[in-house]
């Protein structure tokens, strides 16, 4: 079947976004993007206007019914992702092909380009591909482990005296900002602000209020956070992202509110959950402390020419 490819266009987004739920089931866990990743670059801005999507090219392949089959759009400067319908792999490396020449940036060593693109380590199709390219791996990358809630029994979610379990209230702006707030001092950033995040939780499909739990401190402000996207066509939990603040850590806040993300998506008959992790060693050990014990592995392979 011949398959076109063209810019993304306005009206590309939700077709893009259906792609990513489709193949779900027909493909390895990570294979795709889940669809909160997707969410998260349209909506989690504080300009809808200008978001996270649109500001460097994409291209979308489509079939002869005019079917999205696949698609490249890129996270951060020189880098590609190719989300991809299982029956058309055969496109791949057209799609890479695309991604060097629109999304490659100058090199910061004798190189005049580089490219990188995430492949995970069962992948290896493309894997052949990009070393036909003189892609080389590097040593760092990240994974997406999994669990499958099933009948298995999880402790009872035990708060510390002193804290209060609760949903968040995107439409009060001032608990946006305590989200912006603990954020930034988690993840030592400083761009993170109110109106992003009530952006994601009114326009974001993936966002369920009733899934999205932070642990307020005594002061009020918040001292850890558990957000849980919910796909709903494949019953799947997204954590993400799952933080503590420095001053709160080691008390087991994070742990609390990830079990009692398990009983909230057990109650709603979820099937699974996942969370996508780097490199670091006392995450992934949390992660599979909680129970998350398949880990699907990848790795950055990086072009310079």
């Amino acid at each position: 079947m011949a398959v076109q490819s063209r810019p993304m266009r306005t009206d590309d987004y939700m077709p893009m976004r259906d792609l990513l739920i489709e193949t779900v089931p027909i493909t390895p866990i990570g294979f795709n993007w889940d669809m909160r990743r997707l969410d998260g670059k349209r909506f989690y801005n504080d300009n809808l206007i200008d978001d996270r999507i649109s500001r460097r090219p994409v291209q979308l392949w489509e079939n002869e019914a005019g079917e999205l089959v696949g698609y490249v759009l890129s996270e951060s400067p020189g880098d590609a992702h190719l989300q991809v319908h299982p029956d058309f792999r055969y496109i791949e490396p057209e799609m890479v092909a695309w991604a060097e020449e629109h999304l490659a940036v100058a090199g910061t060593d004798s190189s005049e380009h580089t490219l990188e693109i995430f492949v995970n380590e069962y992948d290896a199709l493309r894997q052949e591909i990009l070393r036909g390219r003189d892609y080389a791996k590097m040593s760092y990358g990240g994974m997406c482990r999994h669990i499958r809630l099933g009948a298995q029994p999880f402790p009872a979610p035990a708060v510390p005296a002193g804290y209060t379990l609760r949903t968040t209230n995107p439409d009060d702006m001032a608990d946006c900002q305590r989200i912006a707030d603990l954020l930034n001092a988690a993840f030592n950033r400083d761009f993170h602000n109110a109106l992003e995040f009530h952006h994601f939780t009114k326009f974001a499909p993936c966002f369920h209020r009733n899934l999205d739990l932070v642990m307020a401190a005594p002061d009020g402000s918040f001292a850890a956070y558990v957000g849980v996207p919910y796909d709903e066509v494949n019953r799947r939990g997204i954590f993400e992202p799952v933080c503590t603040h420095p001053e709160h850590q080691r008390k087991g806040l994070a742990r609390t509110l990830m079990l009692e993300g398990f009983q909230r998506l057990r109650a709603i008959d979820a099937i699974d959950a996942t969370v996508d992790t780097g490199d670091a060693a006392a995450a992934n050990a949390f992660y599979t402390a909680m129970g998350f014990t398949e880990a699907y592995r990848g790795y950055i392979w990086r072009k310079a020419w």
